[in-house]
């Protein structure tokens, strides 16, 4: 089917897109079209499990790549930061980390409680199981029938093991937790991931897309460019998009839906005539709607790392990062989400000045709930050019105390028992690295991001004047135009988001088409004690 009028165009064929697609092409009586500007996911990097693969992957002028890039950043020294966006059939989910993780249900009560009706932790997750294929244990906190495969780590290394026992002898409540089951700050864990049970990665793509692309109501468009929404008498109505035969326009007969991430979603907007109108006339781009929060409330996690030789030869790694933890630091709010969270993997996951040819292992800590917001603004009025990105790294003093007291707090968990047969010296920051002035100058000379930007269309009521989106993710001021990605999210989750972009375009379909949201069957969570730090 090729027509340039059908009932839903969705533009982005990335996490979201992909999921939306194909929840409303399952009602035959409606049209779908989905547009991506990348091609198709045939590159076999994106399915093989080994990490030179996913390196390859994240290269700025791959192929799959968008090949993002921040501005110089202040809280950096000035570095510039690239952030990988997936530019393929399934988005950032064909070229991230597989990690599985839903968010802490703080993050999904925040965002009710900012008046958002329908998103509370107990109100989406139905939505998260309604997507997954879990292949552990039957668990009421699991799915095991949906198209997206999750498994459990396969085959960890000691190392992480001996994190995960560290974790506990600083005083973790239990051991081995499952980190989307019943609390994610009960103590370490493996992480879950986006993979076959034979261990290859599954895409949003793969999940989603490439079971209907049959489906004599649903057209995939790949290699096209949006170029604008067309809006007429304060609605929707076509998505102009560049092709290979020129400029074309698809008319959509009943919504828009926009789904391309936290970067290209608001690009679109603003060169669609919608965001802050002084902004707009600095690149001579006509005032369809004047929304101020468009491009704001930029949020991402970063991280670094606190490297150490290991006195022995550890196993491959499985995963770029096998084992985590959540907690707070000793200024955390326990009441609300961890604040610090941790990767760690068997692998030296530190600069190059600090390598060594011996086995080396890496707990790296990752600021979860930055203060740090920054924001997204045309570089240009050519849709060709990528937009400006200014995350405004570390530009609260907040954000740098999280990540020195992550640094203290890795070198504890590795000064535990459970390290002592593994333990080599600090590779970075290094043993002689311990005052204030010190720490903070080495986070700031390497932390970078770990590429999960949201937040730069969100959700909010009307009495929000940064708010694009109302809690149906209709748009302000435009009838007949959604936003259903990352960039929705008024605050970043706990945890890699890939999960969570999923839940939002799963519910947004069901918003879309009107449909009463899955009944909350919601397991009682019991009591955990909190992470006694040391």
């Amino acid at each position: 089917m090729t027509d340039n009028a059908v009932d839903y165009v969705v533009v982005g064929a990335g996490t979201a897109g992909c999921v939306v697609a194909s929840r409303l092409a399952a009602d035959p009586h409606v049209r779908v079209a989905l547009l991506e500007r990348g091609g198709m996911d045939t590159n076999p990097a994106i399915w093989a499990p080994d990490l030179p693969s996913m390196f390859s992957l994240w290269n700025p002028q791959g192929a799959e790549n968008w090949g993002y890039q921040t501005t110089p950043q202040a809280g950096l020294g000035g570095r510039a930061i690239d952030i990988a966006r997936g530019r393929v059939l399934g988005g950032s989910s064909a070229v991230n980390a597989m990690i599985y993780i839903r968010g802490n249900r703080r993050d999904f009560d925040s965002w009710a409680a900012l008046g958002n009706t329908g998103w509370s932790y107990d109100e989406v997750l139905p939505y998260f199981k309604k997507s997954e294929k879990y292949h552990g244990p039957l668990s009421p906190w699991h799915g095991d029938n949906g198209p997206l495969s999750v498994i459990d780590m396969l085959t960890p290394s000691i190392a992480s093991h001996a994190f995960i026992e560290a974790a506990a002898t600083l005083g973790a409540s239990i051991k081995y937790n499952d980190f989307n089951g019943a609390s994610q700050e009960a103590g370490a864990g493996f992480y879950q991931s986006t993979r076959t049970p034979e261990g290859l990665r599954v895409t949003a793509g793969s999940a989603f897309v490439r079971p209907i692309l049959n489906y004599p109501n649903f057209q995939l468009h790949t290699g096209t460019r949006a170029l604008r929404v067309v809006i007429q008498n304060g609605r929707a109505r076509a998505v102009e998009y560049a092709g290979e035969g020129g400029v074309e326009t698809l008319w959509a007969e009943r919504e828009v839906i926009l789904c391309g991430g936290a970067f290209e979603t608001p690009k679109l907007m603003l060169l669609s005539g919608l965001g802050p109108p002084a902004h707009l006339a600095e690149h001579g781009v006509a005032v369809s709607g004047d929304l101020p929060g468009v491009g704001a409330n930029l949020q991402d996690h970063m991280l670094l790392g606190v490297g150490f030789e290991a006195t022995r030869t550890l196993d491959f790694a499985e995963m770029l990062a096998e084992a985590g933890l959540f907690t707070w630091t000793d200024a955390g709010d326990q009441n609300a989400s961890p604040n610090l969270q941790y990767f760690f993997g068997p692998i030296p996951f530190v600069p190059d000045e600090y390598r060594t040819d011996a086995p080396a292992f890496t707990p790296a800590p990752i600021l979860a709930q930055p203060k740090s917001v920054g924001n997204v603004r045309l570089a240009s009025a050519d849709p060709t050019a990528n937009a400006a990105v200014d995350p405004c790294y570390l530009s609260r003093d907040e954000d740098l105390a999280v990540l020195e007291y992550g640094i203290r707090y890795a070198r504890e968990l590795v000064h535990t028992k459970p390290f002592d047969a593994l333990r080599g010296r600090e590779l970075a920051p290094g043993a002689d690295v311990t005052g204030k002035a010190d720490l903070r100058d080495y986070v700031r000379r390497v932390a970078s991001t770990v590429w999960h930007p949201v937040g730069t269309c969100k959700m909010g009521p009307e009495s929000d004047p940064s708010a694009v989106v109302d809690d149906s993710l209709r748009v302000r001021g435009v009838e007949g135009l959604r936003i259903a990605d990352a960039s929705v999210m008024p605050k970043l989750v706990n945890g890699n988001p890939n999960a969570a972009i999923m839940m939002v375009a799963e519910k947004a379909a069901d918003l879309i088409r009107g449909d009463q949201p899955a009944e909350a069957v919601v397991p009682p969570v019991p009591e955990f004690a909190t992470m006694e730090q040391s």
